[in-house]
């Protein structure tokens, strides 16, 4: 047995020393495969590989190998999704828990326990053939392996345009532009290189001595470890952080704020939903997940993004800090921790209360007023859709709906509670969307425009038309149900009258 690369952690070999099995983890590369191919022929690792067809022609040139790696790319990002078998074990072992506390606990009538008692075995019988396909091929969920799935010499080279790099500034910028065409990986490398472009415009990377190639592998590192949740992905990570560079720029903050202050906003925003489950912290707390239980029911997701962030710095080919010495270090880990934990919605009155306490006074030399600053902009950056022209705003409404929906489906099916603004029964997205604005984001912008009154007409605006928007379909709503109650109550009066009719006549 011998150990390996982070695409097949365990290799088992025969007596002649030929490879008989290989367990793979998760996060496998197409390089990880190509040197598995090549450890498999007895070739170097450096060799270049030619595909064959059966006349000998070559079906990828050696010239045409990054077209090879695209193919070997897709391969094991499809392994990635399909086996998700840890996440599968958690979910079925969830399940049975509840169902046994439920026999446990309720006193159900003999038919209900009896159903449930076989809800259980076929549960338990269906982890049991699980477990026994598994035996012969394992696909390991290995968290603790984050380094990135490609390495940054796959990472392509994309130039932005001046139009590109001009729109980045603003808070109008269009995120939908980069959609997935032919290429599904164009949009994410495209998004990866305005956010490389955001570090070194910033001149985050001059001023701290960033390794160039540290910071390609880190955004790569970091883009695999955001989900493909309808609402809580890569694309959303995105959303924040270039709106926080939009701010920093149009509140012209590199005047106010030390860079350090500056380093801690843009990676606190990049990194503050890695690894969202698509579920939130009710969920959590109320599933008693490994999550809530590991946190004690205290922000849970925000305290996993913080941990999985700083595992991934804990690489040293990802750490962009391993020029700062250990006490600087603790302040930014502190500062991105603090940041990444106030994104809790739960915490939304308390900090913006204190802040509410110190806008009028202000003083950028006091770190307790600063540091709760902080936390105000990235909870605005957070939430800032509806701050976006409403071609841009409306597919995120959509987005977050979808993954309510989801929830709340799963919540309904675990006997959880659900919360009315989740249930795909009982709300509409103009209800959603009106309340949410008028009560939580128009009032946080608000406060925070006293301090910078230029975000008046470019972000205050914005929402109040929003608001306006969605208050007048609101009301296209409230009609159409009205005259649909109307046409109800008609149809039903109607057949009365009929039924008395012909009763009449019998």
């Amino acid at each position: 047995m011998g150990s390996a690369s982070s695409a097949y952690r365990v290799i088992y070999l025969d007596v002649d020393g030929r490879i008989q099995k290989v367990v793979f983890s998760r996060f496998c590369s197409p390089y990880d495969i190509k040197e598995l191919f090549c450890t498999a022929l007895g070739l170097p690792r450096n060799t270049t590989l030619s595909l064959l067809d059966s006349t000998g022609h070559h079906l990828f040139l050696p010239d045409k190998e990054e077209l090879f790696q695209n193919v070997l790319t897709q391969v094991a990002e499809q392994f990635s999704r399909a086996f998700k078998i840890n996440e599968l074990k958690t979910e079925v072992t969830n399940r049975l828990a509840m169902l046994e506390k439920r026999v446990e606990l309720e006193g159900m009538k003999v038919v209900e326990i009896e159903k449930c008692r076989s809800d259980i075995k076929k549960l338990r019988e269906e982890m049991a053939s699980r477990n026994n396909r598994l035996v012969t091929c394992h696909f390991l969920d290995d968290n603790k392996k984050l380094t990135p799935r490609r390495d940054v010499p796959s990472y392509p080279k994309y130039h932005l345009s001046q139009e590109t790099v001009e729109a980045l500034r603003q808070p109008t910028f269009d995120v939908w532009q980069w959609e997935p065409n032919e290429d599904q990986l164009q949009p994410y490398i495209t998004m990866l290189s305005c956010l490389e472009h955001m570090y070194h415009d910033l001149d985050l990377v001059k001023d701290f001595n960033m390794n160039p190639i540290t910071l390609k592998r880190w955004l790569l590192c970091i883009h695999d470890n955001y989900r493909m949740n309808p609402f809580h992905n890569f694309r959303h990570c995105f959303c924040v952080t270039q709106m926080m560079y939009s701010m920093i720029c149009l509140c012209s903050l590199q005047e106010t704020f030390t860079q350090v202050d500056i380093l801690i906003l843009m990676t606190a925003a990049v990194c503050h939903d890695l690894d969202h489950p698509g579920y939130n912290n009710m969920y959590q707390i109320n599933a008693r997940t490994e999550l809530a239980v590991r946190y004690n029911d205290i922000s849970p997701l925000e305290n996993h993004h913080c941990a999985v962030a700083f595992q991934i710095f804990s690489q040293p080919d990802c750490n962009i800090f391993s020029t700062f010495d250990p006490e600087a270090f603790k302040q930014i880990r502190q500062g991105i921790i603090t940041l990444i934990l106030a994104t809790d919605m739960a915490r939304h009155g308390e900090i913006l209360d204190s802040f509410k306490h110190k806008v009028d006074s202000f003083d950028f030399t006091d770190e307790e007023h600063v540091t709760c600053l902080k936390m105000v902009l990235i909870k605005c950056c957070d939430i800032s859709n509806e701050v976006r022209p409403m071609e841009v705003a409306e597919p995120w409404a959509d987005c977050l709906l979808e993954e309510y929906f989801m929830q709340s489906d799963r919540e309904k099916a675990e006997g959880l509670p659900v919360a009315p603004f989740m249930d795909r029964e009982k709300v509409t997205k103009p209800t959603a969307q009106i309340g949410f604005i008028k009560f939580v984001l128009i009032p946080m912008f608000e406060t925070v425009m006293k301090l910078f009154p230029q975000i008046e007409d470019v972000m205050v605006q914005p929402l109040r038309e929003s608001r306006d928007r969605y208050e007048e379909l609101k009301q296209i709503d409230d009609a159409m149900n009205e005259v649909r109650g109307i046409c109800v109550c008609t149809c039903v009066q109607k057949k009365k009258s009929e039924n008395l009719t012909m009763g009449k006549k019998k």
